[in-house]
């Protein structure tokens, strides 16, 4: 289109090369987890927030995938809010973004480290369900009153399926997955892409890369929740919505590997790179092969695992654009910073390196 304006994009800086094939072995994979967990407790975990919550459960996964305890500045980061029975992370809360820390956290009562959190993460889940915390036509929770964001699905929707999980609740496991497929109903695009959002009822068209992350992490987390918890024919649609996604998402993927800002090529993004939303979605795609019984997508989770990992310095990944509202234009995501960390950035990255460390330890190889 004449109107388009591609100069941000012109002007976009290459990605670095990524990774080998041959230097991504689990020795090499296992150190840089440690050097990004470090790089995240440095650059500060300072709130009950939404960033910090991405950060929690990357950090308690990727001490999983590799065999090792959860740290202890996890479980002392937690005890910090939740483990006094008075306290009630709810007063901490304005909104639905912020409910992300109650994942990593039921994470840890499920193995026996923390079973005190319960009463708080019952509290918080009884947030939900407040009258100020609108609803959709389809009945997915909004980010703000008259918008649907594909964030949500993560924030809210995965803590709901862990915790009715831990419960073996399986009207809360089916409240998180009805979450999970209310939110794809609305943001879903024919084309298997996620949108951002949705603005007063209508999906804005702009493919964000980081809500397809969100999404795909989403259908995932649906899809692990034990199978007994869960109705065959919803597990036949996330199923479905996630392998439609995933195979959109290969077309869409630059040989270097890491997707751009809005991963449907638009010109006015094109070149723009966004290692976040590869990172999660590098998780995603990894953690689908036991799921969807393919490992169709696994060497497009693995270029983009690589890719994101030449990224890092020093323990933090670089190119992660900044909290990011909803943008009714293509253009607007061209000029969102990506010269700063991101706690979002550094948990999506430990999540994809979990994946990794799991496909490895079932046998899986390096692409």
């Amino acid at each position: 289109m004449a109107a388009e304006d591609t100069d941000n994009a012109r002007l976009a800086v290459p990605p670095r090369p990524g990774w080998t094939v041959e230097a991504t072995t689990a020795l090499n994979l296992h150190r840089v987890t440690h050097e990004v967990a470090a790089a995240t407790w440095r650059l500060g975990l300072r709130r009950w927030f939404w960033g910090e919550g991405v950060c929690l459960l990357g950090l308690v996964r990727a001490a999983e995938a590799f065999d090792e305890p959860v740290p202890q500045a996890v479980l002392d980061w937690y005890d910090s809010h939740l483990a006094d029975p008075s306290v009630d992370p709810t007063a901490l809360l304005d909104h639905v973004n912020e409910v992300a820390p109650g994942t990593a956290a039921v994470h840890l009562v499920t193995h026996g480290a923390r079973t005190a959190y319960l009463p708080a993460l019952d509290r918080l889940e009884k947030w939900t369900r407040r009258p100020e915390v609108t609803r959709d036509v389809t009945g997915a929770i909004e980010h703000w009153p008259g918008g649907v964001w594909a964030d949500t699905m993560v924030m809210v929707g995965a803590f709901l399926l862990r915790l009715g999980e831990q419960r073996r609740d399986r009207t809360l496991v089916a409240e998180g997955v009805a979450q999970v497929l209310a939110h794809a109903e609305v943001l879903q695009a024919d084309n298997g892409l996620f949108v951002h959002g949705s603005h007063h009822g209508e999906a804005i068209p702009c493919h964000w890369g980081r809500a397809n992350a969100w999404a795909a992490l989403a259908l995932v987390e649906a899809l692990e929740i034990d199978r007994d918890l869960v109705d065959p024919d919803s597990r036949d649609e996330l199923r479905r919505r996630l392998d439609l996604q995933l195979s959109a998402l290969v077309a869409t993927q630059p040989d270097h590997g890491i997707w751009d800002v809005l991963v449907d090529g638009h010109p006015e993004t094109a070149g723009i790179i966004e290692s976040s939303a590869a990172a999660g979605i590098a998780a995603a795609m990894l953690r689908s092969v036991p799921l969807l019984g393919t490992d169709r997508y696994a060497a497009s989770g693995w270029l983009a695992l690589r890719g994101v990992l030449g990224q890092v310095d020093d323990g933090v990944l670089t190119r992660v654009s900044a909290g990011t509202v909803l943008q009714l234009i293509p253009f607007g995501y061209s000029v969102i910073r990506d010269d700063r960390p991101q706690p979002w950035g550094q948990g999506l990255l430990l999540l994809a390196l979990a994946a990794a460390g799991d496909a490895l330890s079932r046998g899986e190889f390096v692409r």
